[in-house]
């Protein structure tokens, strides 16, 4: 399970560049981490540190930009391998909304099981949200009006089915969606099994 997301009002981080991919967003040299506490120190993290170890000039790094819980980011972000710890990585950092006009198959599968939320907008909109956010403008995600603002003012709506919705709202995955939806299903299979063949459980 992760964090319910169902409301959030945000400062906003923007990385517009091209083709974000996932060796960038978690480097392959940290794949054999696998415990999510502390991913985010390996988020981006040649971006953020040096081959020296020097401290780089990066907007993850910005304190303004700490509690940021929205990045809205360019064409084709999360694409490259197959790599579930990007996503874990951007979500330990903080991040739970992120707006591109695209994104890498894999990478936006994965984010919707561990409570990212992927917004797909038009490119023009993206740049121009890009430049509200470096101007430090307010983000707002209301899931259950499927809608997103920008300093109150609404800018798109949220193409979610009411399953996404609910599923986000209670932090839910896809077992955790399984279980809570067809749970008194599987325990009468489960009895029914018990009951035609005992011997397997004795």
């Amino acid at each position: 399970m992760s964090a319910p997301l169902i409301r959030l009002e945000t400062r906003a981080i923007s990385l517009p560049e091209t083709n974000t991919d996932t060796d960038i967003i978690f480097p392959a040299r940290f794949l054999l981490k696998i415990d999510r506490d502390g991913m985010d120190e390996c988020l981006f993290r040649d971006r953020r540190v040096g081959p020296e170890g020097e401290a780089l000039d990066h907007p993850f790094d910005d304190p303004a930009l700490r509690d940021a819980q929205v990045l809205v980011a360019g064409p084709g972000f999360g694409c490259g391998s197959s790599r579930e710890q990007a996503v874990w990585a951007l979500v330990d950092w903080g991040i739970r909304v992120v707006i591109a006009p695209d994104f890498g198959d894999i990478f936006a599968g994965n984010a919707a099981k561990n409570g990212l939320l992927c917004v797909r907008l038009p490119a023009d909109t993206c740049r121009t949200l890009a430049v509200r956010a470096d101007a430090g403008a307010r983000f707002g995600v209301d899931l259950p009006a499927r809608v997103l603002t920008v300093d109150g003012a609404r800018v798109a709506g949220l193409d979610l089915s009411d399953a996404a919705v609910q599923a986000f709202g209670e932090g839910w995955d896809e077992i955790d969606v399984i279980l809570n939806r067809e749970i008194d299903e599987i325990r009468r299979f489960e009895d029914d099994h018990r009951a035609r063949q005992p011997w397997l459980f004795a």
